[in-house]
């Protein structure tokens, strides 16, 4: 049943219940895990791979790969969420992903070329769907467990997603420089394994009941749409630098593989660090959700056409000013990315959808897939757009996409207002915003 877990979830105190804090403890080990894994490749893949004969557009294709196939692991667990078992799809996603891990370490023994190619597209679709299986599950299971606190809840977790964009790129640079291609992955993997077993036993259990909603019935509301491209424009803007950022920087700066790992460090700290206030923030004021949206998309926009910057802004690129950005971009990545879900979840609640685990899975599930979607654009079109134009126009290029999401979340939330204005007043629908139990 739907309220099996109900007591433990609820809380009028303040205080954490013990299912709570299991389930932060599972979550956060997630988070952290996956984005060490997503992020080690940055710094050493990319070179790598051209020593392998990859081109730079392969590069992306491989990095994007791996959205294709989360994008459609996260619709197919998000559907069958409540079938499947959410603890059952945590606990095997991360075992999947560790293995896979573990096997990219070994690609540097396979040919050069074609072989190396496949090899790469074959392991990371595997460690994709692992990831997609295990992310799904995880929002879902959060969502379940703080109904009234999701941004604060997502926010304080998105610590330990900072902390592994953070360790990713200068553990992998500095492994990688020391010991060569397989050490960074077969340990990190390894690592995942262990907490394999440890998930297993300390994740709470959740059970639903499968409910008629889907994902075509939510594609019927506009702001779902408009809130699934904001998702994909951050998420595509975040994939651009994967395999562009590390070859600008030992271009233009000539640093150190082991280095520029380290200039990772200012996207991912200010990201890590912001985002518990503008978790709570999104859930203490949810009138100011739209807000952070609009200018969170507008800033990420602005913060990539001054990476380069564009060359028409006739400014010199400077190390100081690079990083400055980044820090910048961390924190309006933060703005309009946390209050997605949460607003997500309103429209569904207020346009009639039950509130249980089933409809948690469907909008994890299309949360991941449009995050993924825009994972898989943005390395490819990077790539692309780097090889061909170069990094400064590359960069202010992806910058339209939270440009344009920012003038249409801006247009679509004034006719919005227009239509409340003009409207008698209503009993208003059920929506995460009607409550709000303080989380800390």
């Amino acid at each position: 049943m739907d309220n099996k877990m109900s007591d433990d979830t609820t809380n009028n105190t303040g205080r954490f219940t013990r299912s709570q804090i299991l389930t932060m403890i599972s979550t956060a080990s997630l988070n952290f895990c996956s984005m060490i894994c997503y992020s080690i490749l940055g710094p050493f893949f990319p070179q790598e791979a051209l020593k392998k004969g990859v081109s730079n557009t392969m590069i992306g294709l491989i990095f994007g790969c791996f959205a294709v196939f989360n994008f459609s692991a996260s619709l197919i667990f998000g559907k069958y969420l409540v079938n499947i078992g959410p603890k059952f799809m945590f606990v095997t996603g991360l075992f999947v992903s560790a293995c896979a891990t573990i096997l990219f370490g070994l690609l540097d023994k396979a040919p050069d070329g074609t072989i190396f190619i496949v090899l790469c597209f074959v392991v990371r679709s595997v460690d994709a769907i692992g990831f997609g299986a295990s992310i799904t599950a995880s929002f879902s299971i959060l969502a379940k467990a703080f109904p009234n606190n999701i941004a604060t809840a997502m926010g304080s977790l998105e610590i330990f997603t900072g902390l592994g964009l953070v360790l990713g790129p200068p553990i992998g640079g500095l492994l990688y420089q020391s010991f060569g291609y397989e050490i960074p992955f077969i340990s990190i993997g390894c690592f995942i394994l262990l907490l394999v077993p440890l998930n297993y036993f300390i994740l709470p259990k959740y059970d639903g009941l499968p409910s008629t909603d889907s994902f075509w019935t939510l594609f019927t509301f506009p702001k779902i749409w408009l809130l699934c491209f904001t998702i994909f424009s951050l998420s595509s803007c975040l994939g651009f630098l994967d395999p562009t950022m590390s070859l600008f920087v030992i271009e233009k700066f000539h640093l150190k593989v082991g280095y520029v790992g380290l200039v990772f460090l200012g996207l991912a700290l200010s990201y890590s660090l912001s985002s518990p206030l503008l978790g709570l923030i999104s859930d203490r004021y949810p009138g100011l959700r739209k807000w952070l949206l609009i200018v969170g998309s507008i800033g990420t926009a602005i913060c990539f056409f001054m990476l380069g910057p564009v060359p028409i802004f006739h400014i010199e690129s400077k190390l100081w000013l690079f990083i400055f950005i980044l820090v910048l971009n961390g924190f309006c990545i933060g703005l309009s990315g946390l209050p997605v879900y949460p607003e997500m979840l309103s429209c569904a609640y207020e346009n009639g959808f039950e509130e249980g685990l089933s409809t948690l899975g469907l909008i994890s599930g299309l949360f991941t897939a449009m995050w993924s979607s825009g994972s898989f654009v943005g390395p490819t079109l990077g790539g692309f757009l780097n090889e061909k134009v170069h990094f400064e126009n590359a960069a202010a290029i992806q910058g339209l996409f939270p440009l344009v999401c920012g003038i249409f979340l801006s247009i679509f939330y004034m006719y919005e207002s227009y239509k409340k204005s003009k409207r008698p007043s209503i009993v208003p629908a059920k929506s995460t915003d009607e409550e709000r139990t303080p989380l800390m």
